[in-house]
Parts: structure tokens; sequence; C-alpha cells
């Protein structure tokens, strides 16, 4: 936090990466590593939809930690035992320690973590998709989309820092702003942006040429949490989600393309914000609303023509073992 009120994210990740040719210690290779995600995260939701669009489900297995957690990081207490059950660990804590014993900073999803030690290798949530797209291409299922083109590279990178910087923590400078001064800079800084992103969206299906990029699933998980966590939590609330016509289009024309709507679980959202964060939520009461079954009504964004996965085709559904609940059950 600084001295003046606004929230700061503290961006010192481990940086080790897995590569084609092993240049950090770390090769990619089928089995070796485990993707450790929370439904509940957006930095997390970005590698498992990445990982889904890629077809990497049997290469990188995924762990998925509960959306409680404590001063000691995330925990698996969803998971029998309360224990992952590859890694057999009680707290994410554990794969950080065993690379950096009293590991100091952040202990973040998403992580991979290599199964044969138990050590951490990367939470660097930014490289792990660019990664899970490229470094990773040998083991991609037929019809993996490019989600990073490098034609297209320059606006993808740009459009990108402009959504990180406003949206994605946009809306955690706004809900851990601890000054009036400091709310409001970032209040308007936000919704400067997303009426930017409205009128881009309003004539385009996607952000970034005509076919899905990494800069859509960098804004769909800060948009599908948006009603539900941001708008009340958050102070976030000069207009819903479902108020602006394009982003709502957008958001729900992506939310049902195979990949993006079925990694997202609405309860484990809401647990993990309304009940952590106590400073904002002292109660932890944690609302009913909002209805979620709208994610699934009719979007239109098809007369805008485009392409989802480009010369690709959709991925097939998810394992058994990580399919989430429908929000039509609500």
């Amino acid at each position: 936090m600084a001295g003046d009120g606004e929230f700061k994210r503290d961006k010192r990740y481990i940086t080790t990466r897995i590569t084609a040719d092993g240049r950090d210690g770390f090769p990619v290779e089928p089995g070796r590593y485990r993707l450790v995600i929370a439904r509940a995260c957006p930095w997390a939701n970005r590698a498992a939809i990445v990982r889904r669009l890629m077809g990497l489900e049997d290469v990188i297995s995924m762990g998925v930690a509960g959306p409680l957690h404590d001063e000691r990081s995330w925990s698996f207490h969803l998971d029998p035992g309360g224990k992952d059950p590859v890694l057999g660990i009680e707290r994410l804590q554990e794969a950080f320690f065993a690379r950096e014993p009293g590991y100091p900073l952040g202990i973040t999803v998403p992580a991979l973590v290599e199964v044969s030690t138990g050590r951490v290798v990367t939470n660097d949530f930014e490289q792990i998709t660019l990664d899970l797209g490229h470094e990773w291409a040998a083991h991609q299922r037929d019809g993996a989309p490019e989600l990073y083109p490098r034609a297209r590279r320059d606006e993808i990178d740009d459009v990108a820092d402009k959504v990180f910087e406003d949206v994605n923590d946009g809306v955690y400078k706004c809900g851990f702003a601890s000054s009036q001064e400091a709310y409001g800079r970032a209040y308007q800084r936000l919704w400067d942006r997303l009426d930017w992103l409205e009128e881009r969206l309003t004539s385009r299906r996607y952000l970034v040429g005509d076919t899905i990029t990494e800069a859509d699933v960098r804004l769909f998980p800060t948009l599908v949490r948006f009603d539900a966590v941001y708008h009340g939590h958050f102070k976030c609330n000069r207009q819903k989600l479902t108020e602006l016509p394009a982003l709502w289009a957008y958001a729900r024309d992506l939310f049902q393309t195979p990949g993006f709507g079925d990694t997202i679980d609405f309860d484990q959202i809401k647990a993990h914000y309304y009940v952590v964060h106590h400073t904002i939520n002292p109660t932890g009461i944690v609302p009913e609303g909002p209805d979620t079954s709208g994610w699934l009504t009719p979007h239109g964004r098809d007369a805008l023509g485009g392409r989802p996965f480009g010369e690709g085709t959709p991925p097939g559904p998810p394992p058994r073992s990580e399919r989430v609940p429908s929000p039509a059950r609500e």
C-alpha cells in the first residue's frame, strides 16, 4: 500500500520458465508438472483457460486449491483429507518452501509445481499462459488456437497492458484503496477504460483481430467476476456489467465458448472474496445473488463475424474431475 492510500500490487514472482529447450533447467515434459490454481482467483483463471484451449489436460495435471486461505497461503481444504491428491500437501506454501525455505514473497496461484520434488517452478502468471501457448506446442491438441500470433503481438500487448493497469488490477485498486482520494482515482481510471472497451467491442467481436487472443483471455476473468464481486464488494458500482450492452454480450460470448465458462465456479468466487477479505467484509456473509443464469442467454455476437479459434477448433469437454457447476441451476 502506497503512502497516499493507493493499492500497489507486489509483482515479484518466481520467473523460472518451463521451456521446450529447458534453458532454465525445467524442460517441457508431459506429467512432470502440476498446475495449481484456485477457481476463485482471476489470475489463475487465465492459466486454466489456456490449458483447456491448448488441450493440455492429459499433459499437465491440475490441482485446485479451495476458495479460502489465511496468511499461510491457499489450502487444499476441498480435497479428501485436506491434501492435494498428487502433491500430498495441505497448503501451497509447502511447495514454495520446498523451492526456498522461508520463501518471503507472496505465495500465489497459478503456480507450476514439479511433481517429483514438490518444488514450485514458477508463479509468474503472465508468462505461464504465454508459455502454455508456445513452449508446449509439441504436446497441444490438434486444432489448438494461436492466442499470441506474431503479427498482432504489439497490439495484443498494448491492449492487455491497458486492461491490466486499469481493469484487472484496477478493481483491486478500488477495493483495497485506503483513502478516498486513491479510491476516486482508481474508480475514474477503471470506468474510463471500461467505457473505452465498450466502444471498442461495439463493432468488433474480439479485442484484437477476428479471433480469440491472449488479450481476451486476460480480460474475461475480471468481467466474469464483476457483478458477483467487484461491483459491490470492491465498490466499482457506477454500473453493472449487465448494464453495458457490448461488454455484457462479449462476456457472454466468451463464457459460452468452450474453455472459458467451463472454468468458472461462481460459488467459489464469492466465497473467496467475501470470506477472506475481512477488512472489507468483516461479517464474512456471502451474498446470495446475483442470478447467474443470464450468462447462458443468447448474445448475438456472431453477427459481428469472427472465428473464435481461427484455423483451429474448439476444445472437447473438460475431464469429469474438473467440471464445474452450471449457472443454469441458479
